[in-house]
């Protein structure tokens, strides 16, 4: 029984939307790394043990669950604790079309030249550009692809431009006997 599954990808591959969307068709209640990693979201990370501990404590508590995010380095210790890991890989044009579409609605005009957090956005851009061609020194494919070599658990691969409920298909095909 698939009751601990993380979905995991690059920034704007859709792992959060995703794991909303199942939490709403399964008993599982949604998770999302961003809640743990940021103490102030998007500009002051949480320390490192204390948002483990956080999170440990929610997995420990909340079965069946569904981790969305990225867990890659500071969530290494949780590996053995998945059932179920979904890799969400869609094309960097379509990926940072959607950051730039996230990041104008979270900021607005602000996110725009001449606005206070354009270059905030532009540097958040930049690294989540880096995804698909970096090394594991950050979140990158080729740290993704090391972390899952690593796991002992159900992998699916969901590596193209799909709809969420084309998603949502896929993963409960999977789950079912």
């Amino acid at each position: 029984m698939n009751r601990r599954i993380h979905i995991m990808g690059a920034s704007g591959a859709g792992t959060t939307t995703l794991g909303r969307a199942l939490a709403a068709r399964l008993p599982h209640v949604h998770l999302d790394s961003d809640d743990y990693f940021w103490e102030q979201k998007y500009s002051k990370p949480t320390p490192v043990a204390e948002r483990l501990s956080s999170l440990k404590y929610d997995l420990d508590h909340q079965e069946p669950w569904i981790l969305s995010g990225a867990i890659c380095g500071w969530g290494d210790s949780l590996r053995d604790t998945f059932d179920l890991v979904v890799f969400l890989w869609i094309p960097e044009r379509l990926r940072l079309e959607r950051l730039r579409a996230r990041e104008y609605e979270r900021y607005g005009e602000e996110s725009l030249p001449g606005g206070s957090k354009y270059a905030d956005v532009q540097t958040f851009m930049e690294w989540a550009a880096l995804y698909d061609t970096a090394g594991p020194e950050v979140r990158s494919r080729t740290l993704h692809e090391e972390w899952m070599a690593g796991l002992d658990c159900g992998i699916l691969r969901l590596e193209s431009d799909l709809t969420v409920e084309e998603r949502v298909a896929a993963v409960l095909q999977y789950m079912s006997p």
